[in-house]
């Protein structure tokens, strides 16, 4: 068998529901349905209309793939592609190369200085409790950054992506730095896990590139998903937060398009993961941008450790001074299934 047991054991096909049976390097559902194992990852991808544009190149990817590093699969501009593309496959690096590159689109512009010069793995503090064996499900992990912070906590933690290119440097990243855990390519808004299959379910910096159809869709499959008595932790971006102003005032306030961010209120965010998922609680991630690391003070220029440290007091400050919370750029979203 190419998959672990214990993880071909939650997986069903996105489509029906139904278990699934690996045969050689694809796995089969009861209905026909068939997915490609690629490099020890199972593709869970269904055809339509896609979040990320990656997926659908992600489909169309064959077990012959000349180039091991998928660079026609990751969420990477022009220039940064044409990079990697230089750079030789079997040499032994400190630092993958997929992940120096993928560090700006998915750490966020804070990170743009460091986008093909990562020196170290930037490893961010998860805010849950130990996971003492739990399993957790990380939505949207790319390269594993909130994987390793889960499983260094205790967590069995299985991430899935859309994207066949970052999954697969998680996947040697985790190898890397001997760390266990699973990855799937996969649609958050239809997730191949059975029913109330999983303890935790974790997403940071993600569902807020999603309509908002598609992210009721996800919060709905959050909560299909979670055991009774789990939770799940969600980064979301609120729409009065002072850096999250700004960039709705420099597009004048029109509807997102494509992958850009979606900007909820406070109570939208409480109501609606109450209705999908449970009773759920708001509290502060950060001010002055969206996905500012206090793990990764040692990585930032001045100006930004300086805007990270200010961030933390004020978090500090919301926690005893409510109202705090709603100029917060982004926030965590609590949710506990009953």
């Amino acid at each position: 068998m190419l998959l672990d047991a214990a993880l071909l054991d939650r997986l069903v096909c996105p489509r029906d529901r139904t278990s699934l049976v690996e045969t050689g390097a694809i796995l089969y559902c009861a209905h026909g349905h068939h997915y490609p194992v690629l490099q020890g990852v199972p593709v869970l991808l269904v055809d339509g209309p896609q979040t990320l544009s990656v997926a659908d190149a992600t489909l169309a990817a064959g077990p012959t793939e000349p180039d091991p590093w998928y660079p026609d699969r990751l969420g990477i501009s022009p220039e940064e592609r044409a990079e990697l593309m230089k750079l030789p496959r079997d040499a032994r690096y400190v630092i993958d190369p997929v992940v120096s590159f993928l560090v700006g689109a998915t750490n966020g512009i804070a990170y743009k200085h460091l986008v093909g010069r990562l020196t170290d793995y930037p490893v961010p503090e998860l805010r849950l409790p130990p996971g003492d064996g739990r399993t957790l499900l990380d939505i949207g992990c790319n390269w594993g950054r909130w994987c390793l912070a889960a499983t260094r906590l205790g967590y069995q933690t299985i991430g899935i992506d859309p994207s066949l290119g970052a999954v697969l440097a998680a996947k040697r990243v985790a190898a890397q730095l001997g760390v266990k855990a699973h990855f799937v390519v996969g649609d958050a808004r239809c997730l191949p896990f059975r029913d109330r299959s999983l303890d935790t379910v974790f997403s940071y910096s993600v569902i807020q590139h999603f309509s908002r159809d598609d992210a009721r869709k996800t919060f709905g499959e959050i909560g299909r998903v979670l055991a009774s008595g789990g939770r799940s932790l969600l980064q979301m971006p609120t729409i009065f937060g002072i850096r999250c102003l700004y960039h709705q005032f420099r597009v004048r306030f029109r509807e997102p398009r494509n992958f850009e961010v979606r900007y909820w209120s406070i109570p939208a965010l409480r109501r609606t993961l109450r209705q999908q998922v449970g009773a759920s609680s708001i509290s502060v991630d950060c001010y002055f941008g969206i996905g500012l690391q206090k793990s990764d003070l040692r990585l930032m220029p001045q100006l930004l450790r300086a805007a990270i440290r200010t961030s933390e007091v004020l978090r500090h400050i919301s926690g005893w001074f409510p109202p705090l919370k709603y100029v917060a750029d982004s926030v965590y979203v609590e949710s506990r299934k009953l």
